[in-house]
C-alpha cells in the first residue's frame, strides 16, 4: 500500500508498505480522505522530539472499517481517530478525558499515522460517523472542529458573547468560525490576506485586514471582546492580548513559528485579569458532540484542494504558501 514515510528529520518518501493486519481490539481502516495540518510540516522540520523514524505521517483521516477485532465496530462503519492511540483503561480515560491517556501515542509521531491507503487504529481511538456528516466534514472534525470545541468549553464560552479569530482564512480558523457562530457567539474574523477577506465574510459578522486590528476593534467594541481564539502565535498575540476586554480569555491553539519566543507581560495580564487556556487535543465526546451540531447547524467544510498520496509533495508546498483558504486533503 502506498504511504507517506518520514525517513529522518525533514525527509520523506512515497513507499509501498505491507497492508497492516489488526490486532486484540484493533481494526483495520480503509482511508477514504486524510487531512494535512501545520503540525504534519513542523513534525517533518523536527519540532517534536518524540518523532519515531521510520513513520507514517498524518494524524486527520476518515475512513471504512474492513477488519474489526472491537465488537463495537463492524465492516462498513465510518469511522475517524482522535489524535491519539489511547488505553481506554487509565483514570483520564476512564473519566472521558481520552486526550491525556496516560500512555496515549501519537498518530503520525510515535506511530505511523493516516497518509496511507489502510491503517491500524485500536478502537478506544475510534468514533463512528453518522450519515448525516460528510467524508469532508468528518477528516476535519477531531483536529479542528472537536478541538476548538473542547478549548470553548473549557474557557466556558457563553451565548451572546464577542469571539475574535486569528489566522481565520487557514484551515483552522475558518472552520473555529463557524463552530463559535453555531456555539452562539458573534465572530470577528482577523485575516492578513485581503483576498480571503470575501469568503471569511459569509462565516463571520465581521472581518478585519491586517496586522494591526486590535485598534479597529477597540472602535467598534470600546471594551474589547469576550473571547480570542488564537490560532497563528507568536506574529500575532500582542494585538489579540490587546483586543481582549478586562476579564477576557484567550484559546491558544496554534504556533506558527516554534524558533520565535514571545515575551509575556506579566503585569498586563494580571491587571487586565486575562485567562490564557491552551489546547492541543480533542475527547471522543467533544467529536460526538460536534457531530450532534452538524445536524442542528451548518458546520461546512472548507476544502483548499485535494491531491493524490503520490502529490504529496505538491500538498505540502500547497500548506506552505498561505495563499489557501481550509483544508488540505490527500485522497489515497
Amino acid at each position: 500500500m502506498k504511504s507517506i514515510v518520514v525517513t529522518e528529520k525533514g525527509k520523506f518518501n512515497v513507499m509501498e508498505l505491507p497492508k497492516p493486519v489488526p490486532g486484540v481490539g484493533e481494526v483495520l481502516v480503509k482511508i477514504k480522505y486524510a487531512a494535512l495540518c501545520y503540525r504534519d510540516l513542523l513534525q517533518l522540520r523536527g519540532y517534536y522530539p518524540r518523532m519515531k523514524y521510520p513513520v507514517v505521517l498524518g494524524h486527520e483521516a476518515v475512513g471504512v472499517v474492513e477488519e474489526s477485532n472491537d465488537a463495537r465496530f463492524k465492516p462498513g462503519d465510518r469511522v475517524v481517530p482522535i489524535l491519539h492511540s489511547v488505553d481506554g483503561a487509565c483514570d483520564m480515560c476512564l473519566r472521558g478525558e481520552e486526550a491525556y491517556c496516560r500512555s496515549r501515542l501519537s498518530f503520525g509521531e510515535e506511530i505511523d499515522g493516516f497518509f496511507t491507503e489502510y491503517a491500524r487504529v485500536t478502537g478506544n481511538s475510534l468514533v463512528k460517523v453518522p450519515d448525516w456528516v460528510s467524508d469532508e466534514l468528518a477528516v476535519l472534525t477531531p483536529c479542528v472542529l472537536a478541538m476548538i470545541h473542547k478549548g470553548l468549553r473549557r474557557i466556558g464560552l457563553s451565548i451572546g458573547e464577542t469571539v475574535l479569530v486569528t489566522g481565520a482564512g487557514g484551515g483552522v480558523g475558518v472552520h473555529a468560525i463557524q463552530l463559535a457562530k453555531a456555539m452562539g457567539a458573534r465572530v470577528i474574523a482577523v485575516t492578513s490576506h485581503e483576498e480571503k477577506a470575501e469568503v471569511l465574510g459569509r462565516f463571520a459578522d465581521s472581518v478585519i485586514v491586517g496586522s494591526r486590528f486590535s485598534e479597529e476593534v477597540k472602535r467598534s467594541i470600546s471594551d474589547g471582546v469576550d473571547v480570542v481564539i488564537e490560532t497563528v502565535g507568536t506574529p500575532t498575540i500582542g494585538e489579540s492580548l490587546r483586543s481582549l476586554r478586562i476579564g477576557g480569555r484567550m484559546l491558544l491553539v496554534g504556533n506558527v513559528n516554534p524558533d520565535e519566543s514571545y515575551q509575556l507581560r506579566l503585569g498586563y495580564v494580571i491587571l487586565k485579569d486575562i485567562t490564557i487556556v491552551s489546547n492541543i487535543a480533542a475527547n471522543r465526546s467533544d467529536v460526538v458532540s460536534v457531530f450532534n451540531m452538524a445536524r442542528l447547524s451548518r458546520l461546512e467544510p472548507i476544502v483548499a484542494a485535494k491531491y493524490p498520496l503520490q502529490d504529496f509533495g505538491r500538498a505540502l508546498n500547497a500548506l506552505q504558501s498561505g495563499s489557501r483558504i481550509g483544508k488540505i486533503l490527500l485522497a489515497p
